[in-house]
């Protein structure tokens, strides 16, 4: 399935953005369900964001109207476009893939996800 390798990260204010990059080792992100995960200090992975093949997509209620995803096949990249920040959005946050011929229909059970990246740190401070 390839390295996913993440980034972007870093700093920021409450009511900022911040765009997190996910760039794949191999062709994967046309065809293979993608998502983006967090995980704050002393709490369970979150699934916050996902986008199938044709580009469908499906958010966490955490995250919805203020971060999207998207992806360019050209560039085998996956993107979380973060808004408005709050520092409840303070984690590590990882890009997924789930190996597939083709995705149909994102989903956010991280057990069904079989490559990650090492997770870049997202800190927003009010």
């Amino acid at each position: 399935a390839g390295r996913l390798a993440e980034s972007g990260g870093g700093s920021a204010q409450a009511g900022e953005s911040l765009t997190l990059s996910c760039a794949a080792s191999v062709n994967i992100i046309p065809t293979h369900c993608l998502a983006w995960f967090r995980q704050a200090p002393g709490k369970e992975r979150e699934g916050i964001a996902a986008i199938d093949s044709v580009g469908e997509t499906t958010y966490a209620d955490s995250v919805k109207d203020r971060f999207t995803i998207s992806k360019d096949n050209a560039e085998n990249t996956l993107f979380l476009q973060m808004n408005n920040l709050k520092p409840e959005d303070t984690a590590v946050y990882y890009c997924a893939s789930h190996t597939t011929g083709s995705c149909y229909g994102p989903f956010l059970q991280s057990d069904l996800y079989d490559n990650w990246g090492r997770g870049t740190q997202v800190t927003v401070s009010s």
